[in-house]
Formats: C-alpha cells, structure tokens, sequence
C-alpha cells in the first residue's frame, strides 16, 4: 500500500472516531428541556415578552446558551449573530454575564444584534441542565429537535436549522 493510501486511510479513521467521540459528548452533555418550557415568558433585554412556543411557531428557532467570560463563545457569538442578521429565526440567552446594562454594553460593543434574555443568576440555564456554554437548541413548533453543545460552525447551525424545517 503506498504512503499516500495509508495516510488517507489514517484520516479517514481519525476522523471517524472523533466524530463518534464528539456525538456520543454531545448526547452526554445535551441539555433537558424543563416541562412547559415553550410557553414560559421570557424577558429580553428591548423589554420585550416572548414564548419559544410562539417564535418557533413559523420556522425554527436557533437558541443560544452563551456566557460573556466564555472563551469558546467569542468565537461562536459572531457566527449566530451574523446568521441572526442573514434573517435567522435566533434568540440568545446570556448566562451569569452581568446585569441588563453590562449584557447590553458587551453587545452593542461587538455590535451582536442579538434579541436577547439576561439569565444573570442562571436560574434558566439551570432548569434546562446547560453545564457547557456555548449550548445551542433548535426548536420547532415549541419542540426540542437538536442540541449541541461547544464550538459549532456556521453551517452546522445552518444544517440543523434547515434540517428541523424538513422534518416538521
């Protein structure tokens, strides 16, 4: 077997097994929607009242577990921010990262137009079992379709927010 055959087939293992490694992290570390999670009010920071009942009625919900000290989502925020941006149906929760004004000022720094719920003492995060930030749910008809939690590229947010469209 040439060289270039083998290290090919070495790759392809690789990547097999981190892929069933990441997916078996996933489904250990997937978060617990707490009952009647959908028609729960939560208050986002425009002072707005929402249910993810009723923002994931006409086309999936992306919601994103994110915390301002957390080093792995300053590399995620951007993306779902731009995929907000691009018309995505997205609301993110800000985890322990301070008060209402300090959330604010870290966004609007970055300028993340994100419509976001400050769950400063982590009390919401806690009813759903979120032990990793960043945590991503998509939610669909006021179900929960997919978790993942850690980095996740654009297109991967992308693929399971077109992929919860499909199986409605």
């Amino acid at each position: 077997m040439s060289k270039l055959k083998r290290w090919g087939r070495d790759i392809l293992i690789l990547a097999f097994v981190m892929g069933g490694a990441m997916f078996v992290m996933d489904r250990f570390r997937a978060p617990q929607a707490p009952l009647a999670f959908a028609s729960q009010p939560l208050h986002t920071l425009d002072g707005t009242d929402v249910t993810l009942d009723a923002l994931s009625a006409e086309k999936p919900l992306l919601v994103y577990f994110w915390a301002s000290w957390c080093s792995v989502c300053r590399v995620t925020t951007p993306t779902v921010a731009r995929i907000a941006q691009q018309g995505g149906n997205v609301i993110s929760v800000a985890l322990r990262s301070g008060d209402d004004e300090k959330v604010q000022r870290y966004l609007q720094a970055r300028q993340f137009p994100l419509t976001t719920v400050n769950d400063e003492k982590g009390q919401l995060s806690a009813n759903w079992q979120i032990g990793v930030t960043p945590t991503l749910v998509v939610i669909n008809k006021g179900k929960v379709v997919s978790t993942t939690t850690g980095w996740t590229s654009g297109w991967g947010m992308k693929l399971r927010l077109w992929w919860a469209a499909r199986t409605a």
